[in-house]
């Protein structure tokens, strides 16, 4: 990733802050965030690192912010999507939170947009990154990235450095269908060639036959898209599906850190962030110390 997943997740932590430091004053003396993360079940590990990473800052940083005292109210929502709907509603309705955040999967933010809308009360992404979640409501910022950022910085550098062909893996839901567009957009306009394209099905997918597939088509390099909690199976499945002896390997290294006005300069225009939301960020980042 373009970052650290730990850096993302505290980034997330002090933007919560910052935009508490900025809100207007009330009348109560705790402000209430509803945090809703997917503690168990497959995407598991995005929601125990964010849980994690709130929790750290908060014992770094204490839990006042602008003389008000913080209250996290946790709920876990398996990263299925009616659970985050009826959830966001119980904490806006019956815990009277003034923001609900978390939200590790794209069809769980989504869910929560129209609640957000309604009830007037911010809605931070911190993980799902397909490009459109914050089009759904006026009420959305996010903290972590879109899937543009990274796909489209990978194509362009697949191209730039001697790979031809590509094979593709990508999960059937948004966020994989964003990675492979963005992606497939750059390594072709850089005169790559896409030589397979696979679409897995979300739900405990076997990749073995999609694997195989991919091997056939005989590419330099692969491009793959499946959510967190699938990555393990997806390394294990492939340890047995690894190209003949005989074939010269590579061995890519990512730059640890992308400079962000490349990064910006990369997306197309639809999807680069305002100077009001590159200002708002910053400030986050200041906010976080990371």
């Amino acid at each position: 990733m373009l970052m650290s997943i730990r850096s993302h997740m505290l980034l997330a932590a002090g933007a919560v802050a910052g935009m508490l430091a900025v809100a207007p004053a009330h009348a109560q003396e705790t402000v209430k965030i509803g945090l809703i993360l997917p503690m168990t079940g497959g995407q598991a590990s995005t929601g125990k690192q964010i849980d994690n990473a709130v929790k750290l800052y908060m014992q770094q940083n204490g839990d006042t912010v602008a003389g008000k005292k913080i209250e996290v109210i946790l709920k876990d929502d398996g990263a299925v999507p009616d659970n985050t709907k009826r959830l966001a509603q119980e904490l806006i309705v019956n815990d009277k939170v003034n923001f609900i955040a978390g939200f590790g999967v794209t069809p769980a933010a989504l869910a929560a947009a129209p609640l957000a809308t309604q009830a007037k009360i911010p809605e931070i992404v911190m993980a799902a990154g397909t490009s459109i979640i914050t089009e759904r409501s006026p009420y959305i910022v996010r903290t972590s990235f879109t899937l543009a950022q990274s796909s489209t910085i990978i194509g362009d550098w697949a191209a730039k450095n001697g790979i031809k062909k590509v094979a593709t893996l990508t999960s059937d839901y948004a966020p994989g269908n964003d990675a492979l567009n963005f992606f497939k957009q750059n390594f072709t306009a850089g005169g790559g060639e896409i030589v397979e394209e696979v679409k897995v099905p979300l739900q405990n997918p076997d990749f073995a036959p999609f694997l195989q597939r991919m091997k056939d088509s005989k590419p330099d390099a692969v491009f793959v898209f499946v959510p967190a909690g699938q990555g393990g199976n997806f390394m294990k499945q492939s340890t047995a599906w690894a190209m003949p002896r005989s074939a010269p390997s590579r061995r890519i290294s990512i730059p640890p850190r992308i400079p962000r006005r490349q990064i910006r300069n990369s997306l197309p225009p639809t999807r680069r962030p305002s100077a009001r939301a590159r200002a708002s960020w910053r400030s986050a980042a200041m906010t976080a110390s990371v």
